[in-house]
């Protein structure tokens, strides 16, 4: 009677001790895996975000940390919703390449509701007192050096400008490539369209640009993807040569229409340099450290003359 009794005692504590641990969610440090990270971006089929993530992943898990990263696909509602997933783990910062930067400022409170630091990559937002900081490159700067390298080809371009217009790095772009624009009055600006920063969105909008202006002998496409989808359209049109197209991000496969001469420029981003100062500023605020708010990562501009030299140092 006694041994059954021991036993039954026995039985029972193992039970409340397993009904204790499974009602006890472990954290990421006690369970030895160290800090999570999450980042979510506007796309990762475009070789520039899927740098920025690699950016990220090198620093966080450098210090033994972990990331996981989830793909908007240009979809604002998606974004939203992986973000509250996100946000339902034990996140110790989050990464956010917004799709629309008036659009999000709904999940920027919940992350502050959630004592969940907030660090915006590429594309700034227009909450920035929710947010430990914005790292992005200087596109203002970027869209600039574009027109600068148009007009000093084809100063009275007539051109078009395809736009992503609820990203505010291609409003900046588009904005600085319009203040230089200024400088040289012989320049005209025949349409504006949304090309949706795509291979694939920006060819057909191309295509019909190119119907509707005869005239037109330049663009600006606000990234490379875009670029890419008008060199497609033009070619269809039979247009080679005749189209000048400039552009920004410094992609390999952007670089590789500039050295097949399709290409006049793109402003340089750097990708891998935004992810890893991002994550730092991450690891500075654990350490109480002050992070400044806007960080600028610089531009370089790659045309013909310097892009196998640039290659080389990527």
């Amino acid at each position: 009677m006694k041994r059954k009794y021991a036993l039954l005692v026995l039985a029972t504590v193992l039970v409340m001790l397993a009904v204790g641990c499974g009602n006890r969610k472990p954290s990421s440090a006690s369970s030895g895996q160290g800090r999570l990270f999450g980042a979510t971006f506007q796309t990762l089929n475009n070789p520039f975000f899927v740098d920025v993530n690699t950016g990220l992943q090198k620093v966080i898990s450098g210090h033994g940390d972990r990331l996981v990263t989830l793909d908007a696909q240009f979809n604002s509602l998606k974004q939203k919703n992986d973000i509250d997933d996100l946000l339902q783990q034990e996140l110790a910062a989050i990464f956010i390449n917004p799709v629309n930067w008036e659009g999000i400022k709904g999940s920027l409170i919940e992350a502050r509701r959630k004592n969940v630091p907030v660090i915006i990559v590429d594309a700034p937002v227009n909450d920035a007192d929710l947010v430990l900081c914005q790292v992005a490159s200087d596109n203002v700067e970027a869209g600039r050096l574009a027109c600068e390298a148009l007009a000093k080809v084809k100063p009275s371009a007539k051109l078009v400008i395809l736009h992503l217009s609820m990203n505010k790095a291609c409003i900046d772009r588009v904005a600085g490539f319009k203040a230089e624009m200024a400088k040289h009055p012989d320049m005209v600006l025949l349409d504006t369209q949304e090309g949706k920063g795509t291979t694939e969105g920006a060819r057909p909008v191309m295509r019909d640009l190119l119907g509707r202006f005869p005239e037109m002998d330049a663009a600006f496409p606000i990234n490379d993807p875009s670029a890419i989808g008008c060199i497609s359209a033009i070619e269809s049109a039979g247009r080679e040569g005749k189209v000048t197209l400039v552009s920004v991000d410094g992609s390999r496969p952007g670089i590789a229409m500039i050295q097949a001469g399709k290409l006049l420029s793109t402003s340089a981003q750097s990708p891998h340099e935004i992810g890893r100062v991002a994550a730092e500023k991450a690891y500075e605020h654990f350490e109480g450290k002050a992070v400044e708010k806007d960080i600028k990562i610089p531009v370089t501009l790659v045309t013909k003359e310097n892009a196998a030299e640039f290659l080389q140092t990527q």
